[in-house]
């Protein structure tokens, strides 16, 4: 059970970082990637366990690849 919430914790760490750095809110990046705000929230904060489909269209919304947005050791 640790190993599955160490990994939603870098997962949501890595969008929030991304997320600033290209300067949006959550609730613009909720809208890029047609998700609901509080969704994005509960991603950046690990309560939720995220779908590959969701991951697809949260990489999309912040233009990188999903292997840069899994990339949890180095930076974008």
């Amino acid at each position: 059970m640790k190993s599955k919430k160490k990994i939603l914790i870098k997962f949501g760490e890595r969008v929030r970082k991304i997320r600033k750095e290209n300067g949006l809110s959550q609730e613009q990046l909720s809208f890029e990637a047609d998700l609901h705000r509080t969704y994005i929230g509960m991603i950046e904060r690990a309560e939720k366990n995220i779908t590959l489909a969701n991951i697809e269209k949260i990489a999309n919304a912040l233009k990188v690849s999903i292997i840069d947005l899994m990339n949890f050791n180095n930076g974008k």
